[in-house]
């Protein structure tokens, strides 16, 4: 049960378990070191083979990021979350619900924040924003949270920064004596396991020197922080960048359905332009660093989905700065690209993501130095390269490591860029990831989002979520008890909030004997009609409804679903709980599990 909690948000209450409730182990703790991981695993020789099962995981803030999701009109009917090694033949994988794959790292350096910490923190993907936002000075604003409501709708004075903000401030990292940034740089290593950097920064002294700097430069939460659900490029981008849950930026998956449209979309698929899918009703960084500096301020998103309101998108195709200086940038550091990546790597997209990550690198230091335009005061850039390299090799895996080391030199040359500039000191550094990445069984090529479609269920799936393809099904019998009029709809609205007609649909009417009594079609307006037995009341009558493209409908002709109430059965008519002996329970007296 969700509802709203007094000081605001929303608090959860688990009302009933029937077997176990996998989602009660929330600990945002579990499993956050390599050590720990493998050994949720069994500690196996083959590195490629820690497989966890679900009983060693955990779920953080399932009861939040599962409701938020179904908050969207691009919500799925079903959402699949797998046992966390089965899914796919990449040797790594992400998108699941469970701490391993939802767990990113989170580093916070520069003016503002603590310096040399190691920090425990509850940590989410959506705290980012407000931090950020908090850091440079924002104003509070009368502005929704994650309930959808305004400042001034819960009776609050203004009490949150972007105009749509589900995340907090993460005032366990902050240091206010240590002065404010003058602008954010946030780093993106799209995939990068949180274990595993953590086991490079411990392990190995001399590895990953620029990102080693950074951290030291300022504090690393040591369990990292917890994505969206699912946990999952597109969606999880937009989260960091607005603030909000995929549940409300409305971009809830790479690909889904636009149910009024009758439509399946894929930003990820499409790259670029894909800003127009963000929810209006949402503010991207971009856009609040510009409500509150003004419109002359410069913003940039380098390679990265969140784009809207960004003055330099290449994802948007809007790139500023002069082209043959940034293809001698690129030519600078190209002889860095390790030749492995088109030689080892599957994906066509993989194999070529050093040439894109050192493109993203020059577009990233041309802006520092091009004097056509002031410096950008918000950059969101990601480095696609550590995830390219564990979906191929696995998250742990040698080949995901150099990738990392390729992706820290990289960083390396855009410190040096605002160092130059005499621009490093002042800037606040994040460091962070889109998800987290699990080592999956590919031998099983297991895709469990696929069966139900499989198996004959009328549906469109865009993994993990199944969209069903359903009827609605309206049916009156006139006032003399004669006959009985079915209309029968698409169960999805159009744009205008009406359910089209469903043509062509087939009706079957039996008696509670099984005895046909009518079998008629609907016409063009989703209308069909028959008699109804004189000795026979409706809720004593069964229709059938079939059409193609759709599941069927059963019911009977009072309205009422021919499936038994088991809560009716189990418990009465809703008054209290029936136990073995035929006691009853009242509801308000039944015991209460689980509240997050």
């Amino acid at each position: 049960m969700r509802r709203y909690a007094p000081g605001g948000g929303y608090e959860y209450e688990v009302v009933e378990v029937i077997g176990e409730n996998p989602l009660e182990r929330q600990d945002y703790r579990a499993l956050a070191t390599y050590e720990e991981e493998m050994a949720a695993a069994g500690n196996p020789a083959d590195v490629q083979q820690a497989y966890i099962e679900p009983e060693r995981l955990t779920y953080p803030y399932a009861y939040e990021r599962i409701s938020q999701l179904f908050d969207s009109p691009n919500a799925p009917d079903l959402i699949v979350n797998p046992k966390s090694y089965t899914y796919g033949r990449q040797p790594g994988q992400h998108g699941a619900l469970d701490v391993v794959q939802s767990r990113s790292p989170l580093v916070f350096s520069g003016p503002g924040v603590k310096r040399g910490a190691m920090v425990d923190a509850p940590a989410k993907q959506v705290d980012i924003a407000p931090t950020i936002a908090h850091l440079m000075g924002f104003p509070l604003i009368d502005g929704k949270d994650i309930t959808g409501r305004t400042s001034s709708e819960r009776g609050n004075g203004p009490d949150v920064y972007l105009k749509r903000q589900d995340g907090r401030v993460l005032h366990e990292v902050l240091d206010e004596s240590a002065g404010r940034p003058e602008r954010v740089y946030l780093i993106l290593l799209d995939g990068q396991s949180h274990t595993e950097l953590r086991y490079r920064l411990e392990q190995e002294p001399g590895a990953i020197p620029n990102l080693r700097r950074l951290i030291e430069r300022g504090c690393m939460l040591q369990y990292g922080s917890i994505t969206n659900f699912p946990s999952i490029t597109w969606p999880s981008h937009n989260a960091i960048g607005t603030g909000t849950w995929s549940g409300h930026h409305d971009i809830v998956n790479p690909t889904y359905y636009l149910r009024a449209e009758r439509r399946l979309v894929s930003p990820q698929g499409e790259q670029f332009e894909t800003g127009k899918y963000l929810n209006g009703d949402v503010e991207t960084l971009y856009e609040a660093f510009k409500r509150v500096f003004g419109p002359g301020v410069f913003t940039a998103s380098i390679n990265e989905p969140c784009t809207r309101g960004a003055d330099h998108a290449s994802l948007e195709r809007r790139l500023v700065g002069d082209r043959g200086r940034l293809i001698a940038l690129t030519k600078e550091t190209e002889h860095e690209i390790s030749p492995r990546w088109f030689e080892e790597l599957e994906e066509e997209g993989h194999k070529l993501q050093g040439q894109i990550d050192n493109r993203a690198l020059a577009q990233a230091r041309l802006l520092f130095l091009d004097e056509s335009h002031p410096a950008p005061v918000f950059v969101f850039h990601e480095f696609a390269q550590p995830d390219s390299s564990a979906h191929d090799y696995g998250p742990h895996h040698e080949g995901a490591r150099a990738a990392l080391d390729e992706t820290d030199r990289r960083i390396g040359h855009l410190l040096r860029t605002l160092e130059e500039r005499g621009l490093f000191e002042t800037t606040l550094f994040i460091v962070t990831t889109d998800h987290g990445m699990a080592t999956q069984n590919v031998e099983l090529r297991a895709n469990p989002s696929r069966i139900p479609q499989r198996d004959g269920m009328a549906a469109v799936t865009a993994e993990p979520c199944i969209y069903l393809r359903d009827l609605r099904v309206e049916v009156e019998v006139t006032h003399d008890g004669r006959s009985a009029r079915f209309a029968v709809m698409d169960n999805d609205a159009d744009e205008h909030g009406v359910y089209p007609p469903v043509a062509g649909a087939e009706v079957v009417v039996t008696d509670r004997k099984d005895g046909l009594v009518a079998r008629v079609r609907t016409d063009e307006n989703g209308l069909a009609a028959c008699a109804v037995p004189a000795e026979l009341e409706p809720r004593e009558l069964l229709a059938a409804v079939h059409a193609e493209g759709f599941n069927p409908r059963h019911l009977r002709l009072d309205g009422s679903s021919v499936c038994i109430d088991l809560r009716e059965v189990l418990y009465g008519a809703g008054e209290g709980q029936r136990a073995a002996d035929g006691t009853i329970t009242p509801w308000h007296s039944r015991s209460k599990t689980s509240r997050t």
